[in-house]
């Protein structure tokens, strides 16, 4: 089979969404098909250095102007096409001469444009893109929902992809493993602030108010001091209402801020962490809770959809407002040796259902089966498209 796959603009840097493409890539190939990926190239978005304040817009020139017709002539000698994101569902033309299938990650920010209470507000442009990125998931011959949770929000929104919609659930972006005791502290004392002698909560994900860092910074003031353990955050750095926060906790000293690492690195920080502390009101999967059990790290999360679907019956779950609850889950993981166990061995178990090698069967399931229903449609001249 012959697969197109469409990649994130890289000067986004939404490094997990590039991660799947490679890993959609890598793993296309190594079963036998011909495989390869298409980005938006980085042309007027290399001018944002000199116009930090139009890079959004210049990006969209990328996006937008460059793409489509790269996609459109690269389309031609394909199979099918995958839109590796939601987020680039728009390319979905409305005449295709092979199908595309789309991967739908969530749809907070559609759900956000339309109003809903998601943690993702839309400006007046917002509401168009979304609007946009709907019509387009609507057009797609196969929707691939990461969670229930989200295939539950795409029967309820993009009503006409009720028959096309499926549950395909993501798989490892990378081989996450406990890292050895001599490597993981070569990573660990390149983190800037981070004393290896003390223990730490980890925290992976963006600054975005929907992750909650809010309450990961009240949770963990409320642990007891005595554990004297550091917080750390890795991903965006934290908001100047965050960082504010944290001093009038008095946790300025032990947060911790490390930027995008590399995979090998989190691993480590994974690995050496007491706990991934994932508190998050809103997801559409929830990538850090199966990276954390394969490397032998309890979770505690809150229990939002998806979150519970992901984590199974291997994470201490709460409700992502209850704080004080949160506190003493993290304590005792710190402190009752059976329970950790207990946690990180469930963990280990919840997460062989995420085996790439299983996802990426799937996809070709969907793709086969996408491709059959174009085969009926071409034999059906007066059956009506999307």
């Amino acid at each position: 089979m012959k697969i197109l796959l469409v990649g994130n603009y890289r000067a986004d840097g939404q490094h997990s969404m590039l991660g799947f493409a490679r890993l959609m890539e890598r793993g296309l190939q190594q079963i036998g098909h011909q495989v390869r990926t298409v980005c938006p190239p980085v042309v007027f978005g290399r001018l944002g250095r000199h116009w930090p304040a139009a890079q959004k817009w210049l990006g969209y020139l990328d996006k937008f102007l460059l793409l489509p017709p790269i996609l459109k002539q690269q389309a031609r000698d394909v199979d099918v096409v995958h839109i590796c994101d939601h987020s680039s569902a728009m390319y979905v033309p409305r005449k295709r001469p092979v199908p595309y299938v789309v991967t739908c990650h969530d749809l907070l920010a559609v759900r956000g444009g339309l109003g809903e209470p998601t943690d993702c507000p839309a400006s007046r442009l917002g509401i168009f893109l979304q609007g946009w990125i709907a019509r387009g998931l609507m057009r797609a011959d196969g929707l691939a929902c990461d969670s229930a949770a989200t295939l539950a929000d795409a029967n309820r929104l993009l009503s006409s992809r009720r028959k096309s919609a499926v549950l395909l659930p993501l798989a490892l972006r990378y081989n996450y493993r406990p890292v050895p005791v001599a490597e993981r502290t070569e990573h660990l004392r390149l983190v800037p602030g981070l004393d290896l002698s003390r223990p730490y909560i980890l925290h992976v994900g963006s600054s975005t108010r929907r992750k909650n860092r809010e309450g990961v910074l009240r949770a963990f003031a409320k642990m007891s001091p005595s554990l004297k353990a550091q917080l750390v955050f890795a991903g965006q750095p934290l908001s100047a209402a965050q960082r504010n926060l944290a001093r009038d906790l008095s946790l300025l000293s032990r947060v911790v801020e490390t930027e995008e690492v590399s995979d090998a690195r989190l691993a480590a920080l994974y690995t050496g962490a007491t706990a991934l502390f994932f508190p998050s009101r809103f997801e559409g999967f929830g990538w850090p809770i199966i990276e954390a059990q394969a490397c032998g790290c309890p979770v505690v999360c809150s229990n939002r959809p998806p979150l519970p679907e992901v984590a199974g019956n291997a994470a201490l779950m709460r409700d992502a407002e209850d704080e004080e609850g949160f506190a003493q889950d993290l304590a005792r993981l710190a402190t009752e040796a059976a329970l950790r166990s207990s946690v990180i061995e469930r963990g280990f178990k919840n997460v062989l259902r995420y085996e790439p090698e299983t996802m990426i069967s799937r996809y070709v399931s969907l793709y086969q089966s996408v491709l059959q229903e174009q085969y009926v449609v071409s034999a059906h001249p007066l059956r009506s498209r999307v």
